[in-house]
């Protein structure tokens, strides 16, 4: 059988392998840990060559696992949207350290073209904001601070891409393409445009050339090199993590809303092909493109959601396993007073403040590891919250929200989230739809199915429901509780 869907998933601490079968089973997977570097605070940096390594073992594990390249339809590729790599398109090889997503080095430079008067336009055009965040001033911090990076620009060898370009380009042997919705998460791209803006990179002072040719979601994206597994196997679907995940839950329509709680905490709603435009921060994005054609989601982006957690359990020994958090939180009726702010990373929808820092508030001596665990969970339907109150003014109210991502599978929090929200909360038996909205894309570029609603009628499995059941006055007494130490972040 031929119809097989290899999916690369590459996350911020991790990369994994899954292989799915044509209705959507995953038939097994391989995950490998990625290092994080934090070379000062504010910091985050991956090695792109230890990314393509362990990605190329991980998925060589899968490919055996389907008794070869030949059973395997297509590769879908799906991604952390904002990391930017540089290399040498002549040898191949990295210039430096990848510069993460979370990474905040370039917030002065932000602030320098915000005080100039270039946000309005910006926003505008790309449907983003000027924050370190993006890949645009991420670029340009590599080819101002990092001589090989210079240099390459220089001789006109220089590419800079984000993750899924990087792997394409070492898959195939030299192809070097950015799929639509990670473009778009570049400050380079305009929302209407089909390839990378000439002012806009003039703008953040990077050269067009050193930029990827902006491709559709699914299609033909070459194939991998012979050596790689055996045989050639055809690149048929690439895609943002939190776009992914969006297809995955079934977000094809209009007003249809999904929330990811991984690393970061990230909300989509789909806009149809009509471009997004907020009054309260949020983001416009390009959800997917095919044939050309675009449709759109409204964004809200959390920086610090599993990641919390993860410093809890490896940072403050608070933990033994991020699971541990769910029987912590039942153990007690509240959290005693404390509220975390959980912004080791900045703030980001709908606040983006950068340079604030993390809070935990109301500590006393009756505080232990229960009552932090709970307030850790707590700040996931805070941030929300926070987030649903944007989307309402910007004319995207909810009237359900379906979740997924590692973090989801945490059945307290999953409640609490549905109690705060006061809204009915959907989460699919199978949370990993990042990788699910990859698969279902490679299988349209595949052509194992003719479209998207065919891919998610086949591929999506059963839905579990949270109803909400919190008092009023309890929900607002959270809320006053985590605005007074919002302020103090």
């Amino acid at each position: 059988m031929t119809q097989k869907i290899l999916v690369l998933d590459e996350g911020t601490t991790s990369t994994r392998a899954m292989l799915f079968a044509p209705d959507g089973k995953l038939l097994s997977s391989a995950q490998q840990e990625l290092t994080q570097h934090y070379p000062a605070p504010g910091r985050v940096e991956h090695d792109a060559t230890e990314i393509w390594h362990r990605t190329l073992a991980c998925a060589r594990e899968m490919v055996e696992k389907a008794g070869g390249a030949e059973h395997i339809a297509g590769i879908g590729i799906t991604n952390q949207r904002e990391t930017v790599v540089a290399w040498d398109r002549n040898s191949g090889e990295p210039l430096s350290r990848a510069l993460v997503w979370q990474d905040r080095r370039t917030a002065d430079f932000c602030d320098t073209l915000r005080n100039a008067g270039h946000e309005p336009e910006v926003q505008e055009r790309t449907g983003l904001l000027l924050d370190p965040y993006f890949s645009g001033t991420k670029m340009r911090w590599l080819i101002d601070n990092e001589p090989a990076v210079k240099a390459a620009a220089e001789a006109g060898t220089l590419a800079l891409g984000t993750i899924e370009s990087w792997l394409v380009f070492k898959l195939t042997g030299g192809s070097f393409i950015s799929d639509a919705s990670n473009a778009s998460r570049t400050l380079l791209l305009t929302l209407d445009g089909e390839d990378f803006d000439e002012g806009l990179c003039d703008l953040f002072g990077v050269p067009k050339s050193a930029l990827a040719e902006v491709v559709d979601n699914s299609g033909t994206f070459g194939s991998t090199l012979r050596e790689l597994f055996g045989a050639p196997i055809p690149i048929t679907g690439m895609v943002g993590d939190q776009q992914s995940a969006t297809i995955g839950q079934g977000c094809l329509t209009p007003g249809e809303t999904k929330a990811t709680y991984g690393t970061g905490a990230f909300i989509l709603a789909n806009k149809g092909q009509s471009i997004p435009a907020s009054s309260n921060r949020l983001l416009g994005t390009v959800l997917y493109q095919e044939d050309g054609v675009r449709t759109y989601a409204l964004e809200g982006s959390v920086f610090v959601a599993g990641s919390l957690v993860q410093w809890l359990r490896d940072s403050l020994g608070l933990l033994g396993t991020a699971a541990e958090t769910e029987t912590l939180a039942r153990s007690i009726e509240d959290s005693g007073g404390v509220v975390i702010i959980p912004a080791m990373a900045g703030l980001g929808a709908p606040h983006w403040q950068p340079e604030a820092r993390g809070v935990i508030a109301g500590l006393s001596f009756a505080t232990g590891r229960a009552q932090i665990a709970r307030a850790a969970l707590e700040a996931m339907a805070h941030q929300t919250f926070d987030l649903a109150e944007a989307f309402a003014a910007d004319g995207a109210r909810w009237t359900s929200l379906k979740i997924d991502g590692g973090m989801s599978a945490n059945d307290w929090m999953a409640q609490d989230i549905a109690n705060l929200l006061n809204l009915p909360v959907e989460r699919p038996d199978f949370v990993e739809t990042t990788a699910l909205g990859a698969a279902m894309l490679a299988a349209k570029g595949a052509g194992i199915v003719a479209d998207l609603q065919e891919a998610s009628d086949a591929m999506r499995g059963t839905i579990g429901n949270f109803a909400p059941s919190m008092d009023g006055n309890v929900r607002e007494k959270r809320l006053v509780a985590w605005r007074k130490a919002l302020a103090a972040a």
